[in-house]
C-alpha cells in the first residue's frame, strides 16, 4: 500500500466534489459545508504558508482544541509537505513552549488569546524568527512575535496556487515522508516526539475505515482532541479515506446535544465518556430500556468506539445489551495508533479483538506485546537511545502485557512499567484491579497502590449522588460537603470494594483505601488528555496520606 494522507484527500474530493462533507457549530445550528468548500480553504492556506517561507519538512505547531480551522490546518501542512506539531490544549504554557522548542517549529498556528497568553507567559526562549497564526478575528499578541490573522492569511491568497500545490504534492507522495510529531503526555518522563510517515497515518486509517465499514448515508460526530492521534485517525483520516460525513462537536460538554441535534451514526470515544453514560441512565433506573441509550445518541446510532485505556467489561455489557455495539480498540501513538479492534463479526468479551489485517502481533516470552506492520513509527525525535529502546529489526515494543487466544483474540492484562511488585513478591496489575472496582456505580476512579509494600492499598473517588443516596437510605446523612471520612460512608464502599474483587486471589485484596473528595482532572497533572491516570503524579499529591494508610 502506497497511499498517503494527500493522495487519500485529492482522491476523495475528486470524487464527492459536490457532495456535504463536514458540519461545522456556527451561532446556534450546524452548518454543511462540502467537499469543495473544504478543499478552497485548503488550497489558499497552502498558498498561503508557501507565501510565508514555509518548505517541505519544515515544521508548523499548532496549539489549538476541535474547530474548522484546526482541520482546514492539519490537511495545508500535508499540501506543502511540511509536519504538523498539534500540542494538546490543555497544556501548561511551559509545556507547550517546550515542544515548539523541542520540535523546532518554524510557524505556530493558536486559537486564541487563552492560548497566546499560556505561551507568552513562558515564552521569554522562543526563536525571535518563530510566527504565529491566531484563529480569533481580533489580533492576537505574543510577546514581540509576529502574529498574523487566519482571516487575513487564508484571504490574501487565490486558491490556484494551492491547487497547483497540491498536484504537485500528489506527485511526489512519498509514504516514508515525515508527516507528523506528536508528544506522548506519558504517564511517567519526558515527553517524547514520536515521528510518523504518512504511510503510517494513511495505512492505519485505510485500515480502519474498512473495519468500521461506513457507509455514504453514515455520520460520525467527533468530539476527542484532534490533537491525539486516536481522533486524528479514527475520525478525520478513516473519514476522508471512507464514506460518510464528519461532524465537529462544539466542545466536549455538548456532545449528548450535539448528538440530539445532528443524529451521528457512529461515536468513537473514551472509557470515561461511556463511563459517565452509563451512571447517568442506571442512576435513573434505565439500563434495561433500550431506545433510553439510542435516543440519548441521537436515534441513529449504530456503533461507537472504544480507546485511549482499557474499558471495563461491564460497560461492554451494558451497550451490547441496549442494542448499540461497543467496540474497543487497542493501540499506542508510535503505532498510529490501532493495532486491533473488535468488530461486528468479531467481538469476544474482555478482548481488544483481533489485529488488523496489516499488523503482526506476537507475545515476547516475558508477555510484552510486541508489534510490526506499516503503521509502525520512525522513531523518536531526535531520540536515537529511545527510539533503539523499543524498534529492533522492525518490532516495535509496546510495553504492555498480554496474551493472544486460541480464537486470535488479544487480551491486555496490563503494562509491564505499571506492575506491583509486594514486599511479598507478589507480581499486581493495578489496571485490572482498577478496572473491576470502577465496575461499581458507586466508585467512579480508584487508583491501586502497593509497590514494595506488604498489602494494597487504594484511592478512591466515590460517584458523590450515589453514595450520598445509598446513605440516605440508611439514614446517614454527611457532615461537611468536603468530606466523606465517616464510618457509615466508608462502611457502604468498603462493601463495594469487597463485592468486587471477591473473586481475586488474597494478595490482589485492598487492605486500606482513602475515600477522595474530587476527582482526579487534567488540570492538577493527575491524567493524561487521553485520560490514563498519571501514578507518579497522584502518589505524589496523596504521599502523607497514602504513608497514614501504611502506618496503622
Amino acid at each position: 500500500m502506497n497511499d498517503t494522507i494527500i493522495s487519500l484527500w485529492a482522491r476523495r474530493v475528486r470524487r464527492d466534489l459536490n457532495q456535504r462533507a463536514l458540519w461545522v457549530k456556527q451561532g446556534n445550528a450546524f452548518q454543511g459545508l462540502t467537499w469543495e468548500q473544504i478543499a478552497h480553504d485548503v488550497q489558499r492556506l497552502s498558498a498561503a504558508l508557501v507565501s510565508l517561507d514555509i518548505q517541505p519538512g519544515d515544521r508548523i505547531a499548532q496549539v489549538s482544541g476541535n474547530c474548522y480551522e484546526w482541520l482546514i490546518s492539519d490537511l495545508a501542512i500535508h499540501v506543502v509537505q511540511a509536519v504538523h506539531v498539534p500540542i494538546h490544549a490543555t497544556l501548561s504554557g511551559e509545556q507547550i513552549v517546550w515542544q515548539i522548542m523541542h520540535s523546532e517549529a518554524r510557524l505556530a498556528f493558536v486559537s486564541d488569546r487563552h492560548q497566546a497568553a499560556k505561551i507568552a507567559s513562558a515564552g521569554k526562549s522562543l526563536p525571535a524568527g518563530l510566527k504565529f497564526i491566531g484563529y480569533e478575528s481580533d489580533q492576537l499578541s505574543v510577546a514581540d512575535h509576529q502574529v498574523l490573522r487566519w482571516s487575513d492569511v487564508i484571504d490574501s491568497e487565490d486558491r490556484s496556487q494551492g491547487a497547483s500545490l497540491l498536484e504537485q504534492a500528489v506527485q511526489e507522495s512519498d509514504p516514508h515522508r515525515l508527516a507528523t510529531i506528536l508528544y506522548t503526555s506519558g504517564t511517567t518522563g519526558e515527553p517524547k516526539g514520536v515521528m510518523l510517515s504518512q504511510g503510517n497515518l494513511a495505512s492505519n486509517a485505510c485500515s480502519m475505515s474498512a473495519v468500521y465499514g461506513m457507509e455514504s448515508d453514515d455520520l460520525r460526530l467527533n468530539f476527542l482532541p484532534l490533537s491525539h492521534i486516536y481522533a486524528r485517525t479514527c475520525d478525520l483520516y478513516a473519514w476522508i479515506a471512507g464514506q460518510g460525513e464528519l461532524a465537529l462537536a462544539e466542545n466536549r460538554d455538548t456532545v449528548i446535544a450535539d448528538c440530539r441535534m445532528l443524529k451521528p451514526t457512529m461515536l468513537n470515544g473514551v472509557p470515561h465518556f461511556y463511563d459517565r453514560i452509563y451512571r447517568h441512565l442506571t442512576a435513573q433506573g434505565q439500563d434495561l430500556e433500550e431506545h433510553h441509550l439510542r435516543q440519548m445518541l441521537g436515534g441513529r446510532i449504530r456503533k461507537c468506539g472504544s480507546g485511549g485505556a482499557a474499558l471495563p467489561d461491564h460497560l461492554s455489557d451494558f451497550f451490547h445489551h441496549n442494542d448499540v455495539p461497543l467496540y474497543q480498540g487497542y493501540g499506542l501513538t508510535e503505532t498510529a495508533p490501532v493495532l486491533a479492534t473488535a468488530m461486528a463479526d468479531a467481538w469476544k468479551r474482555g478482548t481488544v479483538g483481533q489485529p488488523l489485517s496489516t499488523v503482526e502481533i506476537r507475545i515476547a516470552d516475558d508477555g510484552e506485546i510486541v508489534v510490526r506492520g506499516p503503521n509502525i513509527m520512525l522513531g523518536y525525535w531526535q531520540n536515537e537511545k529511545a527510539t533503539a529502546a523499543v524498534l529492533q529489526d522492525g518490532w516495535f515494543s509496546t510495553g504492555d502485557l498480554g496474551q493472544i487466544d486460541n480464537d486470535g483474540y488479544l487480551k491486555i492484562t496490563g503494562r509491564k512499567k505499571e506492575l506491583i511488585v509486594t514486599a511479598g513478591g507478589k507480581n499486581i496489575a493495578p489496571v485490572y484491579l482498577e478496572s473491576l472496582l470502577t465496575r461499581d456505580p458507586l466508585i467512579q476512579q480508584a487508583v491501586v497502590i502497593g509497590e514494595g509494600r506488604r498489602y494494597l492499598t487504594a484511592l478512591v473517588v466515590p460517584e458523590e449522588n450515589m453514595l450520598l443516596q445509598a446513605a440516605h437510605r440508611r439514614g446517614v446523612h454527611r457532615p461537611e460537603e468536603s468530606s466523606y471520612d465517616i464510618p457509615e460512608l466508608r462502611e457502604i464502599i468498603r462493601f463495594c470494594i469487597e463485592t468486587q474483587l471477591a473473586e481475586v486471589s488474597q494478595h490482589e485484596k485492598i487492605g486500606e483505601f482513602l475515600l477522595l473528595a474530587r476527582p482526579f482532572s487534567i488540570e492538577q497533572g493527575e491524567l493524561t488528555p487521553k485520560l490514563s491516570l498519571r501514578r507518579h503524579v497522584i502518589e505524589q499529591n496523596y504521599r502523607s496520606e497514602i504513608e497514614r494508610m501504611y502506618s496503622s
